[in-house]
């Protein structure tokens, strides 16, 4: 009975750690987002003109998925093979700090 037990706990470890490679893709790595579409909206969010807003950022997986409007295990199966990039179509808070915190960064170099 013992040796079940122990078969059956390396047999669900096994199936967890199989799992947690294709869960840190999704939420680990950066996604190129096009913010061109919604320059506008971020520039009056977070107060700058216009022409300081870049045409791309990197943004998490789960940033990219709400503003693109894509699946996020479609952006982190992207981002794993080295690609993930997307267009945003709405902003979003944490999206509009991402940008300014890009502008603050250009601004001091």
């Amino acid at each position: 009975m013992k040796n079940i037990k122990t078969i059956l706990a390396a047999i669900g470890s096994a199936v967890v750690l199989s799992m947690a490679p294709a869960a840190f893709a999704q939420q680990s790595g950066l996604v190129n987002v096009d913010i061109s579409n919604v320059a506008n909206n971020i520039a009056k969010n977070i107060n700058v003109d216009v022409s300081q807003i870049p045409v791309t950022v990197q943004a998490p997986v789960s940033v990219a998925a709400t503003v693109c409007n894509v699946a996020a295990d479609v952006l982190g199966a992207q981002v794993a093979s080295g690609s993930g990039s997307c267009t945003a179509q709405s902003t979003s808070s944490a999206l509009n700090q991402i940008v300014l915190e890009q502008i603050k960064g250009t601004a001091q170099q």
